[in-house]
């Protein structure tokens, strides 16, 4: 049987980093990756943070194929023909180091394989690993089809749907509730367009996020973000409402598409690409366990994905695993030590890391964000309310107040609806402590 001192499986950012990290350092690294080429599989809106990224990999992105930096966020709430926008301009989001930027991941994965290669780690495409080696207890090593290769670390980096640390008794059986499916379109435009209905200068770009109508009123919610000649634009759905409700992926697309703050902006486009992916929702109650004798988790693997309500943070935190990963093992691999006692020293450096502050911050995020109305009531009660202060019919107009108090009442006009009424304090309170 073949040895590599750490096989990673998965050629996604964890695992690369993981790679590119371990090989510059002199360990024997095998990468096996089931696609054709790293990032062949990899879906996502398309927005990487960087901040915490450059704090652990300094100097190392300057060549990184990025598309735009994001210098307009907007949040627009959504009812069936209406839309109301939420917009932020700023100028720490337009200045040099760039607070977030959009990417292609076949094209950044691609690069990102290219760096781990130079630094000396073996890419190997087309080969799933199918299941680990044990002896003793330890992992030492995966299968690949008829294939055995062995290794004093095994990384576990192969995605949200990683049945390896289910194997590894590293997680219990996946739970709907833990997860999200996200369907996404590539839409070609001219980059000129994309500039003149975004307002954008050169390289800067937007990031949109929608709630709302656009998901029927179940969790989950709609991004669109802006490349160099194209759009992402998708839809994420809770994977327990999606098979509850028997929701179909396609006429969501399309009735997202065919909405009046959408059509307009991706008019003339070219659907150059439709993808779909599952996604870890479960917060801190929803990670696996991050090491066991001989292996280690990162990234989506692992559940290290957080849903903040208003932006999903998942690619920084599989750059920061990947690169903590490979700390813990160059540290197993000078006490020649792979036991799961030597290996918790990747959970140490996590604990002390902003992945997991941010995931004890936000522990009751998932929670809050499963009550219904975040993505039906409210987002109807922002647009009927903008709707009937800026709608000018011709006859007499009462005051502001009145009219917010006229929507509120449409929604509660007797005692009976003390309930809702509670239900709404009740999402106002779960928000305060949850975000």
């Amino acid at each position: 049987m073949e040895k590599f001192d750490v096989v990673i499986v998965g050629a996604g950012l964890a695992g690369l980093t993981a790679a590119y990290t371990l090989a510059k350092d002199g360990a024997g690294v095998l990468v096996l990756e089931r696609g054709d080429y790293p990032g062949a599989k990899n879906m996502t809106g398309g927005r990487i943070y960087m901040n915490t990224v450059r704090a652990v990999m300094p100097n190392f992105w300057d060549s990184a194929p990025f598309e735009r930096h994001v210098s307009k966020e907007i949040i627009t709430f959504m009812k069936e023909k209406t839309a109301v926008n939420m917009e932020l301009v700023a100028d720490k989001l337009n200045q040099p180091p760039y607070h977030s930027y959009t990417v292609l991941r076949a094209k950044f994965d691609q690069w990102l394989g290219n760096k781990a290669e130079e630094a000396g780690a073996m890419i190997v495409t087309k080969n799933p690993a199918e299941d680990l080696i044990r002896k003793d207890g330890k992992v030492i090593g995966v299968k690949s089809g008829e294939d055995e290769v062995g290794a004093d670390v095994v990384i576990i980096a192969e995605g949200a749907n990683s049945l390896l640390t289910e194997k590894a008794g590293m997680r219990k059986k996946s739970l709907p509730r833990n997860y999200a499916v996200g369907i996404k379109e590539l839409i070609e435009l001219p980059k000129s367009v994309i500039e003149d209905r975004f307002q954008l200068n050169g390289d800067e770009g937007a990031a949109q996020l929608f709630v709302g109508s656009v998901t029927r009123g179940v969790r989950g919610g709609g991004f669109l973000y802006t490349n160099t000649n194209s759009v992402s634009l998708g839809i994420v759905v809770g994977m327990e409402a999606a098979m509850e409700t028997k929701l179909k992926n396609y006429e969501l697309t399309e009735d997202f598409k065919a909405h009046p703050a959408i059509k307009n902006i991706i008019k003339g486009g070219k659907v150059l690409e439709y993808s779909a992916h599952i996604i870890p929702e479960g917060g801190l109650g929803g990670l696996s366990a991050m090491y066991g004798d001989g292996v280690l988790a990162t990234g989506d693997a692992a559940g290290l994905c957080l849903n903040l309500g208003i932006a999903v943070k998942g690619m920084d935190y599989a750059i920061i695993s990947g690169q903590l990963a490979a700390n813990a093992v160059k540290y197993a691999r000078e006490k020649k030590d792979f036991s799961a006692q030597t290996l918790s020293y990747y959970q140490a450096l996590l604990d002390e890391s902003v992945v997991m502050r941010d995931f004890m911050t936000f522990k009751n995020a998932p929670s809050f964000l499963e009550s219904d109305r975040i993505y039906d009531y409210y987002p109807n009660l922002v647009c009927n309310l903008l709707e009937s202060v800026l709608y000018f019919d011709g006859g007499p107009k009462m005051r502001f107040t009145e009219t917010a108090l006229a929507e509120f009442k449409k929604d509660y006009p007797s005692l009976l609806d003390l309930f809702k009424l509670l239900g709404v304090l009740k999402d106002a309170y779960g928000g305060l402590k949850a975000l």
